[in-house]
């Protein structure tokens, strides 16, 4: 038997007179607890919390006597839509259970007035009828409860579908920059500009998902998975080393979206070049191609020379056109030259102290990186190509 079977039937004659000063209490006493509802517009307050506490007082009053299930069909739509609704907005559930809970409160004491102005009403009947009310408000609960879970689901389940989209159009590379850019603004990514491709091992691809989320985007292939970063702090060098320590992973270089292809590629060389021992075991640190693009630029590899050049000259790529130029000629000399100025300035024919301001200037920009041979000899490479040289580089940013 329900709950709502014990009740008397003159609840329903005595309730009824008095349901639109009761809807709009309890509409009131909501908007007023809960912020969530306190802060949405007149309109969707109409729309959401008063349809919601007219048909769910207006059934509790067919209910009155009967042994019929709490909510019928197109009743229980809208609570599964109002519980819907708050997933949309992103409001947690418990907003909408606390007004479940004061809502109970409420119909419970203008239930008991509304008996006593025409009758007295024992102790028993009281029982009853807070045993029905709490029963019929769990209902409401669950359906609004039910509504909240399947949009999330449906939710995650595009942005799910999304991802795989911006993914694969990266993965491409030839897609037209305003389709990628919606693709991109459809999982929350506000720009896209430099991009950093991670090749895994494939049964890392569902952690990858987890740990990087909105960072990131993962597509499974056959044999393998690639993660795709969103330069950015966590695709900085040092967050990779620690996030990717012992998980056979091999990080392609920063390149602008529509060169992933090239980025991945330069990732599966790099695997190639170092072999399957060193990306196995628990204690190895992951292989970053950005150490091997002067390797794979020396056996002919193109899209490394590029890859090297956009890397070693990324702090020049500030620098006036005019004024880069310059720089890079006397870098070129400098380097050829053993570091010597007064055959730098012979080279190109200007005064030893112009020699000196740009060394200082490229001091104050490339730091340390003059000071190491293998870096030297990678910007000697760079440099040695003039059209890579001469051209703008784009670094991640």
């Amino acid at each position: 038997m329900t709950p709502w079977r014990r009740l008397s039937p003159d609840l329903s004659a005595a309730m009824r007179p008095q349901l639109a000063a009761t809807v709009r209490e309890v509409a009131d006493a909501l908007t007023e607890a809960t912020p969530t509802l306190a802060e949405v517009e007149n309109s969707k307050v109409e729309r959401d919390v008063l349809t919601a506490v007219t048909v769910a007082l207006e059934r509790f009053l067919e209910l009155v006597g009967t042994d019929e299930p709490a909510l019928p069909p197109r009743s229980r739509e809208v609570f599964t839509g109002l519980g819907a609704a708050e997933a949309r907005e992103n409001h947690g559930p418990e907003a909408l259970l606390a007004t479940f809970r004061l809502a109970a409160r409420v119909m419970l004491r203008k239930a008991c007035a509304a008996l006593a102005e025409v009758r007295p009403v024992d102790t028993a009947e009281l029982i009853d009828l807070s045993d029905a009310i709490h029963a019929y408000v769990d209902e409401l609960t669950a359906a609004s409860t039910d509504g909240f879970a399947l949009q999330l689901r449906e939710q995650a389940g595009e942005g799910d579908r999304r991802r795989r989209q911006l993914a694969e159009l990266l993965l491409r590379g030839s897609a037209p920059a305003s389709v990628v850019a919606a693709a991109a603004a459809g999982i929350g990514w506000r720009a896209l500009d430099a991009v950093v491709p991670v090749v895994l091992p494939l049964e890392q691809a569902r952690d990858a998902r987890f740990r990087y989320g909105v960072d990131g985007v993962v597509v499974e292939r056959v044999r393998d998975a690639v993660l795709l970063l969103r330069a950015g702090p966590r695709a900085a060098r040092s967050q990779l080393t620690d996030a990717l320590h012992g998980r056979g992973a091999v990080v392609g270089p920063a390149l602008e979206w529509s060169l992933v292809p090239e980025g991945v590629r330069l990732a599966e060389l790099a695997a190639g070049l170092v072999g399957p021992d060193r990306l196995t075991g628990p204690d190895q640190a992951p292989v970053f191609a950005d150490d091997h693009l002067a390797t794979l630029a020396l056996r002919g590899e193109p899209g490394a020379l590029a890859a090297l050049s956009t890397h070693r000259l990324a702090p020049l790529a500030a620098v006036r056109a005019t004024q880069r130029e310059r720089l890079l000629e006397t870098l070129h000399s400098w380097l050829m030259h053993w570091g010597s100025r007064a055959d730098v300035s012979a080279d190109l024919f200007v005064h030893p102290q112009t020699v000196s301001y740009r060394l200082k200037h490229l001091r104050e920009l490339l730091g340390a990186d003059l000071d190491n041979p293998a870096t030297r000899f990678e910007l000697l490479l760079v440099l040695a190509s003039p059209g890579l040289a001469a051209g703008a580089p784009q670094p991640a940013p």
